[in-house]
């Protein structure tokens, strides 16, 4: 959530404001727009104004698509200035609900562990995971963050690994370890006289960095472009050159989790749908100059959802329901082997 930018080369006020005038001029992505308004809030240093954002979200009449995350990111702001108090009522709220969500557990964990609560910030983390990730076969790209901030935590308080552990292990790509990583002697070296081991702890520094860009890298998911029966009947109801791409709804939707699945298969991480209606891709295709029956836009639109916080994450999290809007949960919908 937190834009990745260094604060010399960026008015992160400016940028705020910009944002909040996006989301009055797209109020369907005004969510995820004041979202990212509030971290520039946080990061130009003006906590109150980004908590007034946070509570202009919760208090909204319209239902959140994200309400733990929202909660979470107000209580980690608030502990930051001072309201240590709220922040933790805060903090046990989200707990006591146990979202569905890897990010706000990641978010409340990390600002306990911030504010050296290591071992509740372990338990967040412990909690997070056997609720998302029990019982999966393979961990999403969202869930990562929060077997890794566990076994940092755990490396930490010198707790031994655990099948967790092992399974952060896994999926750590870099050339350095996560126990070199998250080794708590590290900072010693940081104070060393020796060359080798202040050179030893640069590349360990670099290797971090390294990481945490490339999981940054990817802002917005690598999305695909699902369509509702009744947008895509209007859709190409209208432009009949895009009925070779749609020949029915049942093999859109085939189509949208058999790519998915196959990117999944080839090591693409962080994968996501965003849903399309037809006045939208009218809009866009508009702003483009372009007509709106050329299939070539269709990515191009489907990007440019993602870019404004449109995309859910693919697969589902355990228990929830299918993308496709049916209403059954995705195990039993599309996420079924034979679907």
């Amino acid at each position: 959530m937190r834009p990745d930018t260094p604060a010399e080369n960026v008015d992160h006020s400016a940028e705020a404001a910009r944002l909040e005038r996006t989301a009055a001029r797209y109020p369907e992505d005004a969510e995820a727009l004041l979202l990212q308004a509030a971290a520039h809030l946080e990061l130009a240093g003006d906590r109150p104004a980004a908590t007034a954002l946070y509570d202009r979200l919760l208090s909204s009449p319209d239902n959140l698509e994200t309400p733990h995350l929202v909660r979470a990111l107000k209580a980690s702001n608030l502990w930051e200035y001072g309201h240590e108090a709220e922040a933790r009522a805060i903090i046990d709220g989200v707990r006591a609900a146990s979202p569905r969500d890897a990010a706000p557990w990641v978010i409340v964990a990390e600002s306990l562990e911030s504010h050296d609560e290591l071992e509740a910030a372990q338990e967040t983390f412990t909690e997070g995971v056997t609720l998302l990730l029990t019982d999966v076969p393979e961990p999403p790209y969202s869930t990562h963050p929060l077997l890794f901030g566990r076994h940092r935590v755990r490396r930490m308080l010198g707790v031994s690994h655990d099948e967790w552990d092992t399974l952060a292990d896994t999926l750590h790509s870099s050339s350095v370890s996560l126990d070199e990583l998250h080794d708590p002697k590290r900072v010693w070296s940081l104070g060393s006289d020796n060359p080798a081991e202040l050179e030893a702890e640069i590349s360990r520094l670099r290797a971090e960095l390294g990481a945490f860009r490339e999981a940054l890298s990817r802002p917005f998911p690598v999305a695909v472009l699902h369509w509702p029966e009744g947008e895509l009947a209007e859709l190409v109801g209208a432009y009949d050159s895009l009925a070779v791409e749609y020949p029915s709804h049942e093999e859109h939707l085939a189509t949208i989790e058999g790519s998915l699945r196959e990117l999944a298969a080839s090591g693409t991480a962080n994968l996501g749908i965003v849903t399309g209606t037809v006045p939208s891709y009218e809009a866009f295709a508009a702003s483009e100059g372009a007509s709106p029956g050329d299939v070539d836009l269709l990515p191009q639109y489907a990007t440019t959802l993602a870019a404004r916080g449109r995309a859910v994450v693919w697969p589902p999290q355990r228990g929830a329901s299918c993308w496709c809007g049916s209403g059954d949960s995705y195990a039993d919908c599309h996420g079924r082997t034979e679907a």
